[in-house]
């Protein structure tokens, strides 16, 4: 019945939340993070005081790592042996502490990331900085409790005479927190403490005066002062850390750049690795060899160059694309009264002056008691030897020593301890020598005493003391500073040109999207025909280009796709590349229209666009750069007003030619308008432009070429029963943007002509490419034509009844040279 009293109905939320709740405070406080008093975490803090009480210190010779973590699990931290060997084998790594706290015989491991020997095979031993942070601990300077099944007692914290916390820092992950402290200078920390203590309401700028920034045991160099002062002020912050390198020119005029410090917690040997692949991958290009020369004398990792290598180049490049250099970020959390929290720079200091000031107080009470209970002590004793003939009778006269402490309490009013003394002293004791030491003693205990109660009494004399250790331990285990500060982070900005070799090939773009680029041996084995494309596809792009040229890409939806030419495939010329839809995502009716190509990205060119319902614009080139999703996702280069509009065209033109040319524009029912480009209005990229011609419902513009203004220019115009006619554009009047324009076919009562292509002025002998609707494709020679009057309807030269409908018409491709 009893039992069933005790039965509970609860939620699983309520359980779990209990339960979770119990277990994170556990983690939080027992296992993951440190206390702000002493700096360490509690399996660290049990490893530390165990070896101490075992003798295990740095006066002493090395004892077995196995031995020290036996006693570690056995008496205070019940949990398995490698997390307290590992733990163990941490606070003997001088690359990841700035003061290790233990010594080490043995394999701990390496920067390469090396596991360390079993316990078994190393041994180990209290450092001596180690011994400062248990000083005094057995004069009652910290709170013990019982271990955990009460057969010991364990310290709570260190008296910690060293700021440990932020001179070896901390990292760890509990529930819901987690911590990032880098290691300082022991120096800086301790003039700021010292500074501190005089100047209690100390700004964090003046604090920083003495504190600059963190002291990786590894070196390196630190850049953002600005991150610095935001992980001081709040306790989180963000800073970037390099390698310190070196470029050395070798016999030969080859270079090779010599590594000697890397970031604080980087594996040597996955970055060597990760160098070396850049090399085989010729991500680089010009990287001979990559190698660790590592050895006593310290870090040494050689990548060494061809000959004409950029050196500052290829560094840049390695800086941003290895662990040459890493981002920091300070995530300064630490258990301060029993709770987790972030805390700043000055706080963590005021937080280990605080402790200091009470383990001084408490070791001063100890003594204090200890020196009053000796002094009482010794007056006793002074006092008997005054009257010691007197004394003597009465122990002789007494049955035995606690009869003899009775009567001489009785007989001379000495207290019990002061009797206790007095027979238990030896008759050498008795001599008159003895009573000068006794007195001399009495008068350094008169001191000791006035010492000791005086820094009870005043704070400034506490201070003092304090101070003075500080100093003490300054100068016992004071170094210089092995990390430099830089105040800004540094941007990398790796040239093109020494990522990729400057090499010379063929591009090409297909109608259906195929890209490629391949080398001039593999397009000059092939012959033209043998492109790799279907034989409904076609070229409507092909040059000669370099690798370090650029490509943009317009569709007919208004967008534009950037690609430098390296990130093209390289294919063989009789290969068909890749298709534009494995990287960028199009619209089932979108394609490629035009494609240009260019030698860098700073051009002062602007970009024609016109639509087919109407719209015409011009963009500086500018607009077009490409943006950080380029890869994966197609830019804006012409909002369309309309869903079922396309862009027609795409014209690349130098504004200082912008006077010479006029637009052409030629619409579907057969109406030719002419005007100034000047007219056109230069607007951004994601603008829909101003109207290019006034339609008639149905109608639609197919397409627009620049004219010059001065010159008689034939265009060529193919109609939908398969018709070509070639016309002077002289022929229709220059007039304003936004007309309707004249009649360039002559309108048929029956199945009148209607334009479906119509190009611009080409070369002598230019062949132009025809598709038709049933994806056949044809090669007509506009040359051979004449040219004719604006009435005329042209000559057939396709049975539209055969072969289908016009639909696309591009020059045939010119092989050329990159703009």
């Amino acid at each position: 019945m009893s039992n069933q009293q005790n039965i509970q109905e609860l939620t699983l939320e309520e359980v779990m939340g209990d339960r979770f709740g119990r277990y994170s405070k556990y983690i939080i406080q027992e296992r993951a993070l440190p206390d702000i008093r002493d700096g360490l975490k509690p399996v660290q803090r049990r490893i530390l005081y165990a070896m101490n009480r075992d003798g295990n210190t740095y006066d002493k010779g090395f004892r077995k790592s196995a031995k020290s973590v036996g006693n570690v699990m056995g008496n205070f931290h019940p949990h398995g042996d490698s997390s307290i060997y590992e733990a163990m084998v941490r606070l003997s790594q001088d690359w990841k502490l700035r003061a290790p706290l233990i010594d080490m015989h043995g394999n701990n491991g390496s920067m390469d990331g090396d596991p360390p020997a079993a316990m078994r095979y190393t041994e180990a031993r209290l450092s001596k900085i180690a011994g400062e942070m248990l000083q005094d601990i057995d004069k009652k300077t910290v709170d013990f409790v019982p271990n955990f099944d009460d057969t010991e007692e364990e310290p709570t914290v260190l008296p910690a005479r060293f700021p440990n916390l932020l001179v070896n820092g901390a990292t760890g992950i509990s529930a819901g927190y987690a911590t990032e402290i880098p290691p300082h200078n022991l120096g800086e920390v301790i003039q700021a403490l010292i500074y501190l203590l005089d100047h209690p309401d100390a700004t964090l700028d003046k604090l920083m005066t003495f504190v600059k920034g963190p002291d990786f045991p590894t070196g390196g160099i630190i850049q953002g002062l600005d991150g610095i002062k935001q992980a001081y002020e709040t306790g989180r912050g963000r800073i970037v850390v390099r390698s310190r390198t070196e470029t050395v020119t070798l016999r030969g005029g080859r270079e090779q750049i010599v590594i000697s410090e890397l970031p604080y917690e980087v594996n040597k040997a996955q970055l060597v690795k990760k160098m070396d692949e850049i090399r085989i991958l010729k991500k680089v290009d010009g990287i001979s060899e990559v190698r660790d020369e590592s050895d006593r004398r310290g870090l040494s990792i050689v990548v060494e160059l061809k000959k004409g290598a950029n050196a500052q180049g290829i560094l840049t490049y390695l800086l941003k694309n290895t662990d040459l250099q890493v981002t920091y970020n300070f995530n300064m959390v630490a258990i301060n009264h029993q709770r987790p929290d972030q805390l700043g720079l000055k706080q963590l200091l005021m937080a280990y002056l605080e402790h200091q000031q009470i383990v001084i107080t408490r070791r001063t009470h100890f003594d204090l008691d200890k020196a009053q209970a000796r002094q009482h002590i010794v007056l006793g004793l002074i006092k008997a030897l005054s009257i010691l003939d007197q004394v003597i009778k009465v122990i002789r006269q007494s049955k035995n020593k606690k009869n003899a402490k009775d009567n001489l309490v009785a007989a001379f009013q000495f207290t019990e301890p002061q009797a206790e003394a007095i027979v238990s002293l030896q008759l050498y004791r008795l001599t008159n020598t003895d009573i000068t030491a006794l007195q001399k003693e009495q008068a350094d205990l008169d001191k000791q005493i006035a010492k000791l109660e005086k820094i009870l009494a005043e704070p400034k004399e506490l201070g003092r003391v304090l101070k003075a250790q500080l100093r003490q331990i300054d100068h016992d285990y004071g170094n210089k500073r092995l990390s430099e500060i830089q105040a800004e982070i540094e941007s990398l900005k790796v040239d093109t040109k020494v990522v990729v070799a400057d090499e010379a090939v063929i591009v090409a773009v297909s109608h259906d999207g195929y890209l490629k680029r391949s080398s001039l041996r593999s397009y000059n084995s092939s012959t033209d025909d043998d492109n790799g494309l279907k034989d409904e596809d076609f070229l409507i792009f092909q040059q000669q280009l370099s690798t370090l040229n650029h490509l943009f890409m317009f569709t007919n939806k208004g967008h534009v796709i950037y690609r430098p030419v390296y990130e093209l495939s390289d294919a063989r010329w009789k290969d068909t590349g890749e298709h534009i839809s494995q990287t960028i995502g199009l619209a089932a009716d979108e394609a490629i229209i035009r494609t240009f190509a260019f030698s860098e990205l700073k051009q002062g060119g602007r970009f024609v666009l016109t639509t087919t319902d109407g719209y015409i614009k011009q963009t500086e080139f500018s607009e077009f750069l490409p943006g950080r999703t380029y890869k994966s996702r197609a830019a804006q280069a012409m909002r369309l007003k309309d869903e079922s509009a396309f862009v027609t065209d795409v014209i690349y033109i130098q504004p200082d030619e912008v006077a010479q040319y006029d637009v052409f524009l030629a619409s579907y029912t057969g109406y030719g308008l002419r005007y100034p480009l000047s007219e056109v209005p230069v607007i951004g990229a994601k603008a829909a432009g101003t109207k290019s011609m006034a339609l008639k419902d149905g109608d639609h513009v197919v397409n627009a070429v620049l004219v010059p203004r001065e010159k008689a220019t034939p265009v060529t115009i193919i109609t939908q029963r398969g018709a070509l006619k070639r016309m002077d554009v002289q022929e229709i009047t220059e007039t304003s943007r936004a007309r309707r324009g004249m009649l360039i076919l002559r309108e048929l009562k029956r199945n009148p002509h209607r334009v479906q292509i119509m190009t611009g002025p080409l070369p002598a002998a230019a062949k132009l490419l025809v598709q038709t609707d049933t994806r056949q494709t044809f090669f007509l020679t506009p040359d051979e034509h004449p040219i004719s009057d604006r009435y005329s309807n042209g000559s057939f030269v396709l049975d539209t009844e055969k072969t289908g409908t016009p639909v696309i018409g591009y020059p045939k491709i010119q092989f050329a040279q990159a703009e």
